[in-house]
């Protein structure tokens, strides 16, 4: 089990509450997330026709709570170049994928 990188000077910095967690890291660009949480557990990247990444999907493990302090699964960040324009909290590891 990989938890994030959590120290107390990146809590005070970024929640992990739900809503002040949404409300804050879509102001950062990947970099800062990075520098803040460390790299992703899991990574893919969309490319347009030639080789430029033009959107991104990030998962954490354990990185956030709900209202009753239990921490979800996984937390997945989806980028648009170098930022995250949706945020999606999920109580399974991430690999389950819809056939839909």
């Amino acid at each position: 089990m990989a938890f994030a990188d959590n120290t107390s000077e990146n809590q005070a910095a970024l929640s992990n509450a739900e809503q002040a967690f949404i409300d804050h890291i879509q102001s950062l660009e990947k970099a800062q997330i990075i520098e803040e949480f460390g790299e992703p557990h899991q990574v893919e990247d969309l490319k347009s026709n030639g080789d430029k990444v033009v959107a991104s999907i990030w998962q954490y493990h354990y990185l956030n709570t709900n209202e009753k302090g239990e921490y979800y699964k996984t937390t997945e960040l989806d980028f648009v170049d170098d930022k995250v324009i949706m945020v999606v909290f999920m109580n399974n590891d991430g690999s389950e994928k819809s056939s839909k």
